[in-house]
């Protein structure tokens, strides 16, 4: 039996599988602890019923996915307008090192992925969804550049991205506190006993359940976001025209960063929170829509190959936090916690540094200054890098 549902009942069920992901990320400790978001948690439970309905032959259900790209494109241009030099600049020196160290990771979990997978006779464009794709690009990235991927040929790159990413997420934090723990006790690192503010800050990426909602800015974000697009589906369209391969969604986030350097410039506001609530209702819709149409099944033949590429990532990400990010952040207590947040969103996404931060905050001292940069270049800027990182790696190995 196959059900199609329309563009109206597939949003109503995504809404159900949004908010049965939020109701077990509050229940369940595991979810919560290692920061799974709730449009995957439910996602990914609706992906494993359609896998039993397959295996089964009981029923197929076609979702429409018409909304999936719209609410990518949202995403991804509010992103674009985070992206400030006038940030960047502030930041001082530790940002910009920080950053290069991303740069640095995102080019070694490519190259890692696309060599193991070549090892395994498989096509290296599928290692790469085990790498910055879904390592350090998270399941944002995942769900956009894995149906590109499937467009150039790449079966399953879609499932094997999202798979990785949340792999990702429970070992990132796993990860970061045991690089951490043993470069303060190899190293004999001072550390703060108790935190001299004991307020340690709270990141944008905690929930504000007590904004005030406003028509005006609310609809200045909308439009910002919207303008943005439309200017970005022309860069896009331009950039198509030279035969590389790109995500839809780079126009967007191109045109948003040149509107947010301009508007700093000249010293125009624009409604950032608003453009940052905007585009993350739109990335837990865009989550929710990618992972109810995971064909898990696609995973069966690659669980070996799957399994190897996966673990391979952990340990470049340990060794790179342990032997690089410590050395290049200074070899002190602040570089040890800089090398948690990096396995953090080195494997996962911002929220999960913070959180790493946070508990080595809460047994060690508080680090300001890693609080300060790694929300800059996790959040901010590396989406940027990454994103045109992996476009070279799939143009270099189609």
């Amino acid at each position: 039996m196959e059900l199609k549902l329309d563009i109206f009942q597939t949003m109503a069920l995504v809404t159900v599988v949004f908010y049965l992901g939020t109701y077990l990320r509050k229940k369940v400790r595991f979810l919560s602890k290692y920061c799974i978001p709730a449009p995957v948690v439910g996602g990914l439970l609706f992906a494993l019923v359609m896998l039993f309905l397959k295996v089964t032959n009981l029923a197929t259900i076609v979702i429409d996915t018409t909304l999936q790209n719209l609410f990518m494109t949202t995403f991804f241009a509010s992103v674009g307008f985070t992206a400030s030099f006038k940030i960047l600049k502030n930041g001082g020196i530790k940002v910009a090192m920080f950053l290069g160290i991303a740069v640095l990771l995102v080019i070694s979990q490519d190259i890692v992925g696309a060599t193991l997978a070549k090892v395994f006779n498989l096509n290296p464009l599928l290692g790469l969804c085990t790498g910055s794709i879904s390592m350090i690009g998270g399941h944002g990235t995942a769900g956009s550049f894995g149906p590109l991927l499937e467009e150039l040929g790449v079966n399953g790159a879609t499932t094997v991205s999202f798979a990785s990413a949340t792999f990702g997420l429970v070992m990132g934090s796993f990860i970061g506190g045991f690089v951490a723990k043993n470069l303060i006790e190899n190293y004999k690192l001072k550390t703060p006993k108790e935190s001299k503010d004991h307020s340690i800050p709270l990141s944008d990426f905690h929930e504000d359940n007590q904004a005030v909602l406003c028509h005006h800015k609310l609809m200045n974000g909308s439009a910002y976001l919207f303008f943005a697009m439309g200017l970005g589906s022309i860069i896009s369209k331009f950039i198509q025209d030279t035969g590389l391969t790109f995500p839809s969604y780079i126009g967007a986030m191109i045109a948003a960063a040149i509107i947010r350097n301009v508007c700093d410039i000249r010293k125009l506001e624009i409604e950032e929170k608003e453009i940052e609530v905007i585009g993350n209702i739109s990335l837990s819709y865009f989550l929710c829509i990618a992972l109810m149409g995971l064909k898990l099944w696609e995973l069966f033949d690659l669980a070996l190959p799957l399994i190897v590429m996966l673990l391979a990532q952990s340990v470049l990400m340990a060794i790179f936090a342990y032997f690089i990010t410590f050395r290049v952040m200074g070899k002190d207590y602040d570089a040890s916690v800089f090398a948690s947040a990096s396995c953090g969103f080195g494997m996962g996404a911002t929220p999960n540094a913070v959180a790493n931060m946070d508990a080595l905050s809460a047994k060690f001292g508080f680090a300001p200054i890693p609080y300060f940069v790694v929300p800059i270049v996790g959040a901010l800027f590396v989406d940027f890098v990454n994103s045109a990182v992996i476009t070279l790696f799939i143009n270099i190995l189609r």
